[in-house]
Formats: structure tokens, sequence, C-alpha cells
């Protein structure tokens, strides 16, 4: 089973939800077109890689990029959660990477396949602990910054998300449903770039939650 710490609390994970695309900036950087509703991808709970283990990369990529991104945890699910109501389901927020095989996605953009074998293998679903949403007043004003081997890589605001947190439970709840323990990883800002072995990427939100992972040699 898979599980993620929330304060002192384990929390067994249920679903993880990824969103692509809801930065601006990172559409035009992929030469990529905003959506007109949230782009949804799901992630197995094989891919949870908790702080501490090795970010492994898949042997079939030569391009693998990192995606710092803020993460959600779900308290109480639902279906067709009303937007206004929709943070009153959240437990906690986290930060986390959304390892990215970026070949492989061109290549299954290329062919029209699924993103499967980009976004899913192990490891590609790194997260942090989470602090309790009620220390977060705004989860629309949150930074989110990452670090690669000291250098500043990637650098947001979640203000700058194209669907904000709310609307993306809304639209979640309403397609799919949502489930105490799901994960929702909101979408990357601007700057994602290839990782190599050895390669310590050291990420934090807001000070509230930060977080550390090296990538396998």
């Amino acid at each position: 089973m898979s599980y993620v710490k929330l304060g002192l609390h384990n929390v067994r994970v249920g679903n993880i939800f990824c969103i692509g695309r809801n930065y601006a900036a990172h559409v035009a950087e992929l030469g990529n077109r905003p959506e007109s509703e949230p782009l949804v991808f799901l992630k197995p709970t094989s891919a949870l890689l908790r702080e501490g283990a090795p970010i492994p990369l898949p042997p079939y990529s030569r391009d693998v990029h990192h995606e710092c991104e803020l993460v959600a945890l779900i308290g109480k699910g639902g279906d067709d959660i009303a937007e206004a109501d929709a943070l009153e389901h959240v437990a906690g927020y986290g930060i986390g990477l959304d390892m990215t095989a970026r070949d492989a996605q061109e290549e299954a953009k290329r062919k029209g396949h699924p993103w499967t074998r980009a976004k899913a293998f192990r490891g590609s679903a790194c997260v942090s602990s989470f602090t309790p949403a009620a220390n977060v007043s705004d989860p629309q004003a949150l930074d989110i910054a990452l670090r690669v081997n000291g250098e500043p890589r990637q650098q947001g605001n979640t203000g700058q998300m194209l669907f904000p947190v709310a609307a993306i439970i809304r639209h979640l709840s309403q397609h799919y449903g949502l489930s105490d323990g799901d994960l929702i990883f909101t979408g990357t800002p601007a700057g994602v770039a290839a990782v190599r072995p050895g390669d310590r990427l050291e990420l934090s939100l807001s000070g509230l939650v930060d977080a550390h992972w090296d990538v396998a040699r």
C-alpha cells in the first residue's frame, strides 16, 4: 500500500490525478496551446516516491525532465463538488515532481498514443510530506521553487495557474469523482529541463514545505 505523510499521520493514497498545461509560460515553452478545460492524466500508486529515495530513470528514456508542482491531498471525497465548496475537501498541501520522459512523450504525441510510458514509470510521482490545509489561507498565493545542484531552475506562483485548485477539484469530481486520499498534481510553471544521474533536486513551497531528492546514479 502507498501512503503519504500529513503532519504526524500516514494517509493511504487513492488515485493520482495530474493536470497538464496549467501555466501559460510552461505551455509556451513546450510549443503547446492552452486548453479550454483541465488536461487530466493519471499515474499509478507504484509511481509514488517519498523523500529520501533516489529517483530512478527509466532505461528507455534519455531525456527525463523535472516538473515541480503544488500537490493537493483530498481529505473528503465526493461527486459534483461545487467550486465554492471545493477547498473544504482538501486535507493538506505539499510539493512534488511530475517526472516526465520527454522523448517518450513526444513519440506518444506523434503516434496519437497515451502518455503512460512517459508519465507513469516507477518514481515519476515524487511527493513531499503535507502541511494541513488549515495552514494555507490561499492556495493561489503560494510560491513554488526548485533548485538543481544549488542553482535556481523553476520559480512560480500558484496565482499563475490557468485553472485554480478549486476549479480543478470541481472538474475532477464532476467527471471522475474524488475519493479520500486522492492526490492532485496541479501543473508546473516554466523552467522544466532534463535531469542527470547524481543531480540533487531541492523543492520549496512558500516556507511551508521543503523536500529534496537525488537522481539515481
